[in-house]
């Protein structure tokens, strides 16, 4: 990409497409009209005049080239309590994080908020990416927003007007908190501290999604909403400052979606799992707020002969929704779907790689489908809906060939994107794992409450569609005292909060064993084992658990078996400088 392009990464004039081309440039002359912005040696992302994204854009490009949309994995609740309700737990050990980065990106920081800060009221804030901002300093070779250096925040710390110098927002806060809550400084009054005080902190500030897309897959307009490829591209600087750095990176992801194939297969969830494979990097993930939220459908037809007849609620305030049919292979589904009134709408059959537009009174039904998706081999058929009916419309399933398996998954999409009155009736909690949360190479955090010690409510459960184990973990994530906007605390709750606490807890385990020399091999596969194993299980549940996972993140017993479980792994290298 050349600076006379890069303007096409924030114009709403062109749309994105992410491209695996596995090194072939042949690929691109499909895309002559495109501008191409690589990742690595296997993805890139091109982009092209808006213009091209049609209704048939999934048959077109295919499902896995248009970006899916992320939103946020836990809210700030309440600014009122009492500190000691609240506790962090940070263990009492000498291990505090030195010498680690923890990367998030999300809503930005509040840069200004003595959390971030060292003793000397100077920032431990390395880099910031705010891809907000436009300028002429963006981080090199990512072409959009603008870097801020450690060196540059200080300097706006150092002003009556912070602002006036770097003036990078956290306006939701959502950020902030898991910063905080992963590496906070020890703040007196609110009885605070985050689980790793001493690492430092890359940031990137997400910019919204385009117009295009949230129409595109009927997302309300006012939805705080993310692009996979931005943050692809915010792993990939994260990745990049580390590296540059020679520090280990702890990486924690507090976003999700629902538009996922719940195998782990998306692009994003395989270059995070690639870049989790390298020495010195850990890779944190939510599992998701969809449980309970009545998203998703399991359905088993046990004979070819039967159908089975889904029920979905549209509420009255519901403008327009996308929603996900995944089916098991080899299997070919049709659905006959019923209005609300009871009146025949159409048949949709099992064509491969086709858009079919419908249309009910006001209502219109696009419907992609696609009969052997690449990664999955599963069918995949994609509805996105506008104007519905009001009421409840029945969806007849069958399958008319053989008598092999005849399992689907239909889902709807994550909480923020749809109203509260669109559901399953006889829905399913299990199977809501936002992505990338399914990828097994990754650490994928749930959230309980630890002061009842009852599963958060709302927790998206495993497994995956493979029957794979997820999540990975649970850790405290109910009413956990967090920073937030205008210097302020809050209890935030959400399986976001969840993964911070893992991020506080992996920066300890990757200081004993990079930055202090014990095992400088560590990656995302050998910290998930440590953790696990540091785990609390209770007796009376089997693990891998599809609520719990491998059960309780137990901070004091993890930290204080690291020598036990690695007694001969010691490095001939010295400790690392920035312990000194």
């Amino acid at each position: 990409m050349t600076d006379q392009e890069r303007y096409q990464i924030t114009s709403n004039d062109y749309a994105d497409l992410l491209i695996e081309y596995n090194g072939n440039m042949d690929v691109f002359k499909y895309y002559p009209s495109g501008s191409i912005n690589y990742i690595n040696e296997d993805f890139a992302i091109l982009h092209i005049p808006v213009y091209n994204m049609t209704q048939d854009s999934i048959s077109k490009y295919g499902y896995f080239s248009i970006p899916t949309c992320f939103g946020l994995l836990s809210v700030c609740q309440n600014t009122s309590y009492e500190a000691d309700s609240l506790p962090n737990d940070p263990p009492q050990n000498e291990l505090t994080g030195q010498g680690v980065l923890i990367g998030f990106i999300d809503t930005g920081i509040d840069y200004t908020n003595p959390v971030f800060l060292t003793s000397e009221n100077t920032t431990r804030i390395l880099s910031l990416w705010d891809q907000t901002v436009d300028s002429d300093r963006y981080p090199e070779g990512f072409y959009y927003g603008t870097e801020y250096s450690r060196d540059r925040i200080n300097e706006a710390l150092a002003v009556p007007d912070p602002l006036s110098v770097v003036p990078s927002l956290d306006e939701i806060g959502h950020g902030t908190a898991l910063a905080g809550v992963a590496a906070g400084s020890p703040e007196d009054q609110h009885s605070f501290s985050g689980i790793a005080p001493d690492a430092d902190f890359l940031i990137v500030k997400l910019k919204q999604a385009k117009p295009y897309l949230k129409e595109f897959f009927i997302i309300p307009e006012n939805a705080i909403c993310y692009q996979e490829n931005d943050i692809v591209l915010g792993v990939k600087y994260l990745f990049q400052t580390a590296k540059r750095l020679n520090r280990p990176l702890v990486i924690c992801l507090g976003i999700g979606t629902g538009q996922s194939d719940h195998t782990g297969n998306r692009i994003i969830s395989r270059y995070l799992a690639a870049v989790g494979a390298v020495t010195g990097n850990a890779i944190i993930v939510s599992a998701g707020n969809e449980g309970n939220r009545r998203h998703h459908y399991y359905g088993a037809i046990e004979n070819p002969l039967d159908t089975d007849n889904v029920f979905l609620n549209v509420g009255k305030d519901e403008p327009g929704f996308s929603m996900q049919f995944r089916s098991t292979s080899p299997n070919q589904f049709w659905f006959d779907i019923y209005a609300p009134t009871g009146e025949f709408v159409v048949t949709i059959p099992p064509i491969p790689n086709k858009t079919l537009a419908y249309h009910y009174k006001d209502t219109t039904l696009v419907v992609d489908n696609s009969l052997l998706e690449p990664q999955t081999n599963t069918q995949l058929m994609v509805f996105r809906i506008r104007k519905p009916a009001a009421g409840i419309w029945r969806l007849y399933t069958y399958n008319k060939l053989e008598s092999l398996p005849m399992q689907f998954h239909l889902w709807l999409p994550i909480q923020d994107f749809i109203s509260k009155s669109t559901f399953f009736y006889r829905s399913d909690n299990y199977t809501t794992i936002t992505a990338p949360g399914n990828q097994l190479r990754l650490i994928c955090s749930t959230a309980y409450n630890p002061a009842d010690k009852t599963l958060y409510y709302y927790a998206s459960k495993g497994f995956t569609i493979n029957n794979e184990p997820k999540p990975d973990l649970t850790a405290p994530g109910v009413d956990i005292i967090s920073p937030t906007t205008n210097n302020h605390f809050a209890a935030s709750t959400g399986t976001s909060i969840s993964a911070a606490y893992i991020a506080g807890v992996t920066a300890l385990i990757l200081e004993w064993g990079i930055v202090r020399g014990h095992y400088t091999k560590m990656n995302t596969a050998n910290i998930k084992r440590l953790l696990i194993q540091g785990a609390d299980r209770d007796p009376l549940i089997t693990y891998p658990s599809p609520d719990w996972g491998y059960g309780i993140l137990n901070i004091t017993k993890v930290v204080n078996s690291l020598t036990m479980l690695l007694p001969n792994t010691t490095s001939a290298i010295p400790p690392s400088p920035y312990l000194t």
